[in-house]
């Protein structure tokens, strides 16, 4: 079967861009939805699309959902890559926008996007060569990959109820995700993203949009994240409940994450040699620690790939 990869990429290093942004919703604010980490563009993805080249040549095609950018690096005359601008899939009353959450609802509309696709965030990579049968099964349906947390609603009831503590942004729109998914189907998943590269049906994209019409349609203003958005796991979820996918709960060995202000996750990362990892910026991180982050990532994929200029 034909299997895509879409990414979704963003300089916000682009002296346009950020005129765009600061117009619409401010400079960065230092916090967790609206920092310089979340907009930050130190090459990542020249590197994840090496891992690409090496681990994963069986891709079919490359989709990059930008804001009307193209990386400077990037060989716009291979055919396997093509980039995709916010207007060609978003509807007008999204744009401009500068919310991941957002932009993930309108995947689905990529011209030529195959049924089957991987999606992945720049700061991705494949760490090990991958087969499709790593994140589809023969069924074809794709892999759910999430880590054990069985107790996870209770705690986040005691969290918030008990103590009094809000969750932060994202934690929270990952259980808008799960609320609504239990309300509509009767269960509730409780796994922990492992925050990596997924595999998706585009059919199920239809379905979850169409089922969560109404939910999905109150965010399509909201420009800037926001702690009332719907995480993307509503896509497996639903796939989940509607037995369109297989749940496979992982480890770090399959799935790692390295924080890149946490210099001690480099070490623990080359413990675990994982097939999947994150290399995942944020509002704690400094300047160092991209440079830091860079220089890493290079050294694990420094041969030049087709993708290159």
């Amino acid at each position: 079967m034909d299997i895509d990869l879409v990414y979704l990429w963003v300089n916000g290093n682009d002296p346009k861009w950020i005129v765009k942004r600061n117009a619409c919703i401010g400079r960065p604010s230092g916090g967790q939805a609206h920092c310089k980490g979340r907009y930050a563009d130190s090459g990542e993805l020249k590197y994840s699309l090496r891992s690409v080249e090496k681990y994963a040549p069986w891709i079919r095609r490359i989709f990059i959902v930008t804001d009307n950018q193209t990386p400077e690096w990037l060989n716009t005359d291979n055919q396997k890559v093509q980039i995709v601008d916010h207007k060609q899939i978003m509807p007008a009353e999204c744009l401009p926008c500068f919310n991941s959450a957002v932009i993930e609802q309108f995947i689905g509309n990529i011209p030529g996007l195959s049924e089957h696709f991987l999606y992945a965030n720049d700061d991705m990579y494949f760490g090990k060569p991958v087969q499709p049968q790593d994140f589809f099964g023969k069924d074809n349906l794709p892999k759910v990959f999430l880590f054990r947390k069985p107790l996870r609603k209770l705690a986040l009831f005691y969290r918030e109820k008990i103590l009094g503590k809000k969750l932060n942004p994202y934690l929270n729109t990952i259980k808008n995700a799960a609320v609504l998914v239990e309300k509509r189907y009767g269960k509730y998943y409780g796994g922990k993203q492992h925050h990596n590269i997924d595999a998706y049906l585009k059919s199920t994209f239809e379905l979850v949009n169409k089922e969560f019409e109404n939910e999905l349609r109150e965010m399509r203003t909201h420009h800037m994240r926001s702690s009332d958005d719907i995480q993307r796991c509503i896509y497996s979820y639903v796939a989940l409940a509607e037995k369109r996918a297989h749940l496979c709960y992982v480890s770090k060995r399959h799935s790692f994450r390295i924080q890149i202000e946490n210099r001690s996750l480099y070490e623990t990362f080359k413990q675990y040699n994982p097939k999947l990892f994150c290399m995942n910026d944020s509002e704690r991180a400094k300047d160092e620690d991209r440079a830091f982050a860079i220089n890493f990532i290079s050294s694990l994929f420094p041969v030049k790939s087709e993708f290159e200029k």
